[in-house]
């Protein structure tokens, strides 16, 4: 059993992801599936809502004879990241707390 990722969840991941450095929509997707269980078609729809919000920014880079769109985090999205760690520190020790057990 699985539990379900909220959109606050995904828009922290895909923040987090971006963290390190810049990436393409298709890494992002990739990279997020291995951990998650979620569709190419979901994430799309976030990092466009996360540049419509400022929190994310985009630039195109030719890449095999086409252009690439690469996604960055914006200063308004690293602040956002560190709230959504806060947040995230605050839920899983209140969770752990609950199951009585250190996770």
């Amino acid at each position: 059993m699985g539990f379900p990722i909220s959109a606050a969840l995904l828009d922290a991941c895909v923040l987090a992801k971006l963290s390190d450095k810049d990436s393409y929509g298709y890494e992002i997707t990739n990279e997020l599936s291995d951990r998650l269980r979620i569709s190419e078609s979901t994430v799309y729809p976030v990092l466009r809502r996360l540049q419509t919000t400022g929190l994310l920014s985009t630039y195109d880079q030719p890449y095999q004879g086409r252009m690439r769109r690469y996604y960055s985090l914006s200063d308004q999205g690293a602040e956002q990241l560190s709230v959504f760690r806060d947040d995230w520190q605050q839920f899983v020790d209140d969770i752990s707390d609950l199951l009585g057990k250190d996770v």
